[in-house]
């Protein structure tokens, strides 16, 4: 089970705020999940392209993250706020098992993709084009305002065999001193 091998996640390193600015940061999930099983249901993988959300007005190409070199999750450019990201080393939108996208809520003194992320509520719909020429639809189960020293690596990272779908930005109250904001808006997904 991915829990035994999970560490605590990184937290975004770049929610927004200055381009200079720098989050704290921890080790990102360990990426040695075995493959789900042929019992699982989901969409076979294949890279996701675009994100919408219709109730928030979001939309943006998708760009694959991985992990920086101290092992945090990488995050989009702040200067380009309005482009969202998905963590390649997780599942694929659509397939078994949870798949990660990542946007600022601001950043270069504007609002970024995830601006209104925290507006989501139950039954909201998220859209999901993939290369495979498919769209992948999720309707929202959750939306949480987390802070990131407790961030919740099993719920988000946890091995599923139903295909979900988590959204993360920063939020909350922004710590001038830190140059970050104190919490994460984490958004859960399932296909639908």
């Amino acid at each position: 089970m991915l829990s035994a091998v999970l560490v605590a996640l990184a937290l975004l390193s770049g929610c927004g705020a200055q381009p200079e600015a720098v989050l704290p940061t921890a080790p990102a999930p360990s990426t040695s999940t075995p493959p789900p099983s042929t019992e699982d249901r989901g969409l076979s993988a294949s890279e996701p392209t675009e994100l919408r959300i219709p109730k928030i007005g979001a939309k943006s190409s998708l760009i694959p993250l991985g992990l920086n070199p101290d092992e945090t999750v990488e995050v989009p450019p702040v200067e380009q706020p309005m482009q969202a990201g998905w963590y390649k080393l997780a599942r694929t939108p659509g397939e078994a098992g949870p798949a990660v996208l990542l946007g600022h809520v601001d950043g270069n003194k504007q609002p970024g993709i995830f601006f209104r992320l925290k507006e989501l509520v139950e039954g909201d719909e998220v859209e999901v084009s993939r290369k495979d020429g498919t769209t992948a639809r999720f309707r929202v189960t959750r939306t949480e305002q987390i802070a990131k020293n407790v961030f919740p690596t099993e719920a988000v990272y946890g091995d599923t065999t139903e295909p979900e779908l988590r959204l993360i930005t920063c939020g909350g109250s922004y710590d001038q001193a830190a140059r970050s904001y104190r919490d994460n808006i984490i958004v859960y997904a399932t296909l639908v």
